[in-house]
């Protein structure tokens, strides 16, 4: 075999174990469409968030550490809680069909154990911060929301980096230093928010074009 061929036939063994071990269907346009839906939530919850900020954070220490303060009926029919869960489904949507599109195009089965493990990875953070942050609201801790949704989140990517492209593992870290930042400037967290979930993801989604959708 001559030098090229030798080259060829590496490159297509190592094709051959990135998709067998790291899930690479994952599109750019799936994180610059989630990125664009987190900035449509955003500015429709921004309006609630700027009224109703003073009337959601605790009186005094004792407020604030009432248990159950809040049912949970009542924290799932609030307008920020729908606007936040319809922001949630319509970027899953979005970047569910830009990566069914994508694995289409590259014959490469959506669903399988590598795929699998990239779910699962994510979701037990996630799972785990929506348990949290649903006991924060109970307890009228809601400065504290926006950090933790940052930080779980920046979890779950960092988690399910293992299994899909290298580029996830800095979008969460991202993530975790926004969060962190805004635990200390508590009343902006819709500002870190949007910057997270909304012009980080499209700055991501748009690398991602670059580097392994354009051609």
């Amino acid at each position: 075999m001559s030098e090229e061929q030798t080259l060829d036939a590496l490159k297509d063994i190592r094709t051959m174990m990135e998709r067998s071990s790291r899930f690479i269907s994952l599109s750019g346009w799936s994180g610059i469409a989630a990125g664009v839906c987190a900035l449509g939530g955003a500015a429709v919850a921004y309006p609630y968030v700027k009224g109703d900020y003073q009337n959601l954070v605790p009186s005094n220490a004792a407020t604030a550490q009432m248990v159950n303060r809040h049912s949970i009926s009542g924290i799932i029919s609030h307008p920020l809680f729908l606007i936040a869960a319809c922001t949630f489904i319509a970027a899953f949507i979005t970047a569910f069909i830009f990566t069914y599109i994508k694995s289409q195009k590259e014959n490469i089965p959506i669903w399988g154990k590598t795929s699998a493990r990239l779910l699962i990875n994510g979701a037990i953070p996630l799972v785990t911060g929506g348990l949290f942050i649903i006991r924060l609201l109970q307890m009228s801790y809601f400065g504290l929301v926006a950090p933790a949704c940052l930080i779980f989140y920046g979890l779950s990517l960092l988690n399910a980096s293992k299994y899909t492209y290298r580029e996830i593992r800095w979008l969460g870290i991202a993530q975790l230093i926004l969060g962190l930042l805004s635990c200390w400037n508590i009343g902006y967290g819709i500002y870190f928010w949007t910057i997270g979930f909304g012009v980080m993801h499209i700055v991501y989604g748009a690398i991602m074009w670059w580097k392994y959708d354009r051609n």
